[in-house]
């Protein structure tokens, strides 16, 4: 199975967010595990959607 990746500005466009928000989580030790190899950050696309899955919120709309 092929690992894909994705790269900040890749994940601040899915999130909707600026990517300078993902530099800050990153100093903060927050967000997603990420890779960086030669300087480059990547984010592998399993641990961005095992992010997305902890941080899903469920409401519960049940009539009252």
């Amino acid at each position: 199975m092929e690992t894909r990746h994705i790269n900040p500005f890749q994940l601040a466009r899915r999130w909707g967010i600026n990517p300078r928000t993902l530099q800050n989580w990153r100093c903060k030790n927050k967000g997603p595990a990420y890779l960086k190899i030669g300087g480059h950050i990547m984010y592998r696309e399993h641990d961005v959607e095992q992010y997305e899955a902890e941080h899903h919120v469920h409401i519960n709309n049940a009539s009252k």
